[in-house]
């Protein structure tokens, strides 16, 4: 009897972006050589996905770089997945980054635990006493716009398009990777000056609980997030993003069975976002 095609996967990477202490080109060449072993698998750049996205039965994005730097390829991107019903890993209904970080807003204001955040200057009298203060870009990435101030302030053109947040004194950064709602490996950046120093973590079920409210708030069925957060000198966490659209896995950091482990269960989320 003939055998059923395998399923076809188009892998949107940029191979040859730089990032600060990170090999992108390293992990997606690894994670298609192994989805290979599934799927029929083709790779390509960001700003050319939109044009090859018929005749693939999903589209994975990964390793694609912050979306500002081919919003017009990225908006056309998912105006045609749309279209066409394509099938996008993850989906594009992420209330994350992948809608840009009004979520950091959203979730200050509704008492979660995440660093408080406000995007009009009329509430910047409800962030506490601080040192100082970071205002970026709600679209931003990579700290492209960044800037410091001791003082909170937006200008009027700024109202609604910025974020003020309190500079935090944190004791280190970690990390919470999960697979659909399943949650597969920690990392954490014990010297903060170091962000991607990563080092394996021993989450405790505190820890857990904390990194799964986000994950249960943003109701994605399938795909891979990363919870990041901080860990603040009187010992709570805070969110500092919750990535769901292209979040980096630093699978070099873990383990071999870790890494195994991790790449058998997005072959099977894939498989059932496939079924």
């Amino acid at each position: 009897m003939p055998t059923a095609p395998r399923p076809s996967v188009l892998f949107v990477t940029d191979l040859a972006y730089e990032a600060r202490g990170r090999r992108y080109c390293d992990e997606d060449i690894h994670l298609t050589s192994r989805l290979r072993e599934d799927f029929d698998t083709a790779l390509c750049h960001p700003r050319d996905a939109a044009a090859l996205l018929e005749g693939f039965d999903a589209v994975v994005v990964r390793n694609s770089g912050p979306v500002l730097h081919y919003q017009e390829a990225y908006d056309a991107f998912r105006a045609r997945a749309r279209e066409l019903g394509t099938r996008v890993y993850n989906p594009l209904t992420g209330r994350g980054d992948m809608a840009g970080k009004q979520y950091l807003v959203d979730l200050s204001r509704a008492g979660y635990p995440v660093i408080p955040t406000v995007d009009r200057a009329a509430d910047l009298g409800l962030l506490p006493e601080a040192e100082g203060y970071v205002i970026k870009p709600k679209l931003g990435a990579d700290s492209v716009g960044l800037r410091f101030t001791g003082t909170p302030a937006l200008l009027p053109e700024e109202d609604g398009t910025q974020l003020v947040q309190p500079r935090i004194d944190f004791r280190y950064e970690v990390s919470f990777y999960f697979v659909d709602h399943d949650f597969q490996y920690a990392l954490h950046a014990p010297h903060p000056e170091q962000r991607w120093v990563l080092e394996p973590y021993e989450a405790s079920a505190a820890d857990l609980a904390f990194a799964r409210s986000f994950i249960a708030w943003n109701t994605l069925d399938h795909g891979i997030q990363r919870v990041d957060a901080c860990r603040t000198v009187t010992g709570e966490l805070l969110l500092v993003e919750l990535e769901d659209l292209n979040p980096y896995l630093s699978l070099d950091r873990v383990a071999a069975p870790v890494r195994e482990a991790f790449v058998t269960r997005m072959k099977a989320s894939l498989r059932d976002l496939l079924s």
